[in-house]
């Protein structure tokens, strides 16, 4: 499967194969250069509302370029993009507030603070009061802040991990502190979670355990959907309902897990062999 042109009548997204049914994020057209290097070059895809979207690709193909341009640490040379419809100009302080999340390659937790403290500093700015307040003893709202432990907690029962709400991350294993990240991630009640490597240091049985959570965000309650980068083919091929794949910054083949398990081209590229389901 090649990718299909920009005048596809089955594509709303120029370049890519992955079908624009409402998208939550839609790029066209991303371009980015460092000096007289490409990192990224035309590159098009749309994360649509309910899905899970993966973007693969040998190392330098550009994934982490690309995340960079959705967070508004890069700013792009060409190209466009949208938000649930409206045009998107990311600024990193701005993305929470906007309804986007992005989880880091580590877990990057707060050292000092409970597994629950942690995850209630996800939600400051959704929180009229409460969290940040209590931390330096200003006014708050009682109720807000009962709110948001409830929610907290709420979440690391999702995650598997409630029991560990009073320790502190230090003296939890790496699995464990991944998925308190994952909580906090999602108590800032996002509408589009950035996954960054989420699957890096993790067993093969938490990678399975991670799936089954990854594959449920967009049917929760306060579902999302969900972009990953991830070297770990098992578990995109699990749980994406659609992948794009990256070779030294274009867009080389998309589509549904098979189709890309199938495509020489990715194979020539970046998988090296067949993928097992």
């Amino acid at each position: 499967m090649s990718p299909p042109s920009p005048d596809s009548p089955d594509t709303g997204t120029a370049g890519t194969g992955i079908r624009n049914t409402g998208a939550s994020l839609e790029l066209r057209g991303i371009g980015v250069n460092f000096g007289g290097l490409v990192a990224l070059e035309d590159v098009s895809l749309a994360v649509p509302a309910g899905s899970v979207v993966g973007v693969i690709g040998p190392n330098g193909a550009g994934k982490t370029t690309l995340f960079n341009v959705v967070c508004g640490f890069v700013d792009p040379s060409a190209g466009t993009m949208t938000f649930e419809g409206a045009p998107f100009r990311p600024r990193p302080h701005q993305l929470a507030r906007r309804g986007i999340v992005r989880t880091l390659q580590g877990v990057g937790l707060f050292r000092g603070l409970s597994v629950l403290e942690n995850v209630m500093a996800g939600a400051t700015h959704t929180s009229k009061a409460g969290f940040v307040s209590s931390l330096f003893g200003l006014p708050r709202s009682d109720r807000e802040e009962r709110r948001l432990r409830t929610e907290a907690l709420e979440l690391l029962g999702e995650m598997g991990v409630a029991d560990q709400a009073g320790a502190y991350p230090e003296t939890l294993p790496y699995a464990v502190r991944k998925r308190v990240a994952l909580a906090r991630a999602l108590v800032a009640r996002p509408r589009l979670l950035l996954l960054d490597e989420p699957a890096g240091g993790l067993s093969a049985e938490d990678i399975d355990e991670l799936a089954a959570l990854v594959v449920g965000l967009p049917a929760r309650e306060n579902a999302c959907s969900v972009m990953l980068v991830e070297h770990h083919m098992d578990l995109v091929m699990k749980v994406c309902t659609a992948i794009v794949v990256l070779d030294f910054g274009r867009v080389i083949a998309s589509g549904t897990p098979d189709e890309i398990r199938e495509n020489p081209a990715v194979t020539e590229a970046y998988l090296g062999a067949e993928v097992s389901s």
